[in-house]
């Protein structure tokens, strides 16, 4: 059961990541394009949550599970503070 709220997570993370970087392609507002690739981000953070605990949980993945969570918030704490203006 928790495997289908870890793709649920997925999931979701995924539309918004599409929604955001539809309006960026729209309204070419920088901010939304960063947005779109921490959504992203949080969505690959999530699938390697569920190959963690689901698929492999005998292969600790927590490593790269938080490379991808620090990389989304760079991307966002970047396009927050050097392109907002």
């Amino acid at each position: 059961m928790e495997g289908l709220v870890y793709l649920l997570c997925a999931a979701t993370a995924l539309a918004c990541g599409a929604l955001l970087l539809r309006g960026y392609r729209r309204s070419r507002t920088r901010l939304l394009f960063w947005a779109g690739l921490f959504f992203l981000a949080l969505t690959l953070e999530n699938l390697v949550l569920f190959a963690d605990v689901v698929v492999v949980p005998d292969v600790q993945l927590l490593p790269v599970m938080r490379a991808v969570g620090l990389a989304g918030v760079a991307v966002l704490l970047y396009g927050l503070v050097w392109e907002v203006r």
